[in-house]
């Protein structure tokens, strides 16, 4: 890992409020998968946050794809794609192919181009014959499926996904996972309590009280914070 590292933070902090999230974080991640683990309130979500340009780092440098993410703000959002637990807080329009198509809107295709994207992506997650169906009347994984699609119809370089099978059956959890992780045209940085999924990825993060606490292959990193936890 180099300068030219994809993630690069330099001694970060971030405070919300009165709570330091983050608190000198120095990190520098190039590899595709990265997980990123930890007990709730370690940090992990404002990580996440930070890297998708929804928070602001209270001290330190950060570069995501080369970018400076105040100062570059809109490329960085043309390049990062962020998925939640909760799909219906990125569900916005009436039907699921007008929600796909929502996604495209900062990018000014014409109508041609932004429809043969929408029909793909509703291909690839499995949402062709939904494509009318009412958005917030779809199953939970339906759901899932459909935020997935709008995020990856931009093509992102970076997908940021934090927490995204928490709600899921066993089946869709899998079927969401495979979408994350086996597609090689996009980086993804995924937040998880699922240490089964972090082991897919290639690297790993642990943080604990808003610090990070190991970095590594994921076996290694997984094995110390299952040792923390019987402390």
């Amino acid at each position: 890992m180099t300068d030219s590292a994809a993630i690069l933070l330099d001694h970060v902090g971030v405070r919300l409020g009165d709570v330091d999230a983050l608190r000198d974080v120095s990190l520098a991640l190039d590899a595709r998968t990265v997980a990123v683990v930890g007990e709730n309130g370690s940090g992990k979500s404002t990580f996440a946050r930070l890297l998708a340009g929804l928070v602001t780092a209270t001290d330190g440098g950060v570069r995501i794809l080369g970018h400076d993410p105040v100062r570059q703000a809109a490329e960085l959002r043309r390049e990062v794609a962020v998925v939640f637990s909760n799909p219906d807080a990125q569900i916005v329009m009436p039907t699921v192919a007008e929600d796909v198509a929502f996604s495209l809107r900062p990018e000014r295709l014409g109508r041609d181009e932004t429809a043969r994207r929408v029909d793909e992506a509703l291909d690839r997650f499995g949402l062709s014959a939904l494509r009318d169906r009412s958005s917030h009347e779809l199953s939970g994984g339906q759901k899932q499926l459909l935020a997935l699609a709008g995020a990856f119809v931009r093509r992102p370089r970076l997908v940021v996904a934090d927490e995204p099978t928490t709600y899921l059956d066993a089946r869709n959890a899998r079927l969401v996972a495979s979408h994350l992780l086996e597609d090689a045209g996009h980086r993804l940085v995924l937040v998880t309590h699922d240490l089964t999924l972090a082991a897919r990825c290639d690297a790993a993060v642990l943080f604990a009280a808003g610090r990070v606490e190991a970095v590594g292959h994921p076996e290694d990193v997984i094995a110390e914070y299952e040792a923390a936890l019987t402390c």
